[in-house]
């Protein structure tokens, strides 16, 4: 879905066939100016899709930044201000805030985590994960960018990631492993491994990265003595803010993964103050 689709669709869900309170009580010739700022600490994403929001309403609309994406700003930081049609500007505000208060949500969990995994001295990278809002996984994921987050796999096409159920279909890691390289040894691979004897197996196919799922601690550190530096280890699954710290701070683990950075952020809290203009 592109941008512009993905505005079309949100304006048509809040909109419908009008904004009655907006017709009835604003004069159509009537100008505003819109200044959008953080009331919480936070780092900001989302500027482009609100800006189309407001674009698509009132093409003439002046929009001005007031601030970087991907910056942690304190509360009363400007964000955007945006002169145009009065009306134009009432109706857009509730899904142009939507957008970027969940945008900015994500990014602001992410810093939070990475700036955590930092000063504890963790070297393992923080990734997301798929669990995305269905339509919005480009946006997500560029929040987490703007975060300080990695981006795993765009979506099935472009990452081989083998889960216990393909390697139980496919005969076992080894031959899941070895099928996956030979049909694309173009992409990158990462394949789930359960136990010693799975890592093992993993090693002996070639596997470049071994996804350790839901292992306790004192597991993913026997891993990386057995692993002992032959492929890349990410730890995954159930993993959130308060137990992130154990795991990425384990000496030989590259990646952590976590699907609450998407699923679970709360949104950054912004306001929007309409003033009128000539």
């Amino acid at each position: 879905m592109t941008l512009e689709e993905l505005v079309e669709a949100a304006l048509a869900e809040d909109v419908g066939a009008g904004d009655v309170t907006a017709t009835a009580t604003v004069d159509a010739t009537a100008r505003g100016r819109a200044t959008i700022t953080q009331k919480a600490p936070g780092v900001i994403s989302g500027l482009a899709v609100a800006e189309a929001v407001f674009r698509r309403l009132d093409p003439d609309a002046a929009i001005e930044r007031l601030g970087p994406e991907g910056e942690w700003r304190e509360a009363g930081a400007g964000v955007l201000r945006v002169e145009g049609s009065a009306r134009a500007l009432l109706t857009a505000e509730r899904t142009a805030l939507n957008f970027l208060g969940r945008l900015s949500g994500i990014a602001t969990l992410t810093a939070t985590v990475v700036r955590a995994i930092r000063d504890a001295g963790g070297g393992a990278r923080l990734l997301d994960t798929r669990k995305t809002t269905p339509g919005l996984r480009a946006l997500e994921k560029r929040a987490v960018a703007d975060g300080g987050g990695v981006n795993h796999r765009a979506g099935l096409y472009d990452f081989i990631l083998i889960k216990e159920n393909h390697a139980a279909l496919a005969g076992g890691v080894g031959e899941a492993v070895r099928r996956a390289r030979e049909l694309r040894p173009d992409l990158p691979l990462a394949v789930e491994v359960r136990d010693p004897a799975e890592i093992d197996e993993a090693l002996a196919a070639g596997a470049p990265r071994l996804l350790l799922d839901n292992m306790t601690p004192a597991e993913i550190r026997a891993a990386v003595a057995q692993v002992a530096g032959r492929a890349e280890l990410e730890a995954s699954g159930g993993i959130d803010p308060d137990t992130v710290l154990v795991y990425a701070t384990i000496s030989g683990l590259h990646y952590v993964s976590m699907g609450a950075l998407t699923h679970s952020a709360p949104a950054l809290d912004l306001s929007l103050i309409l003033e009128t203009s000539p």
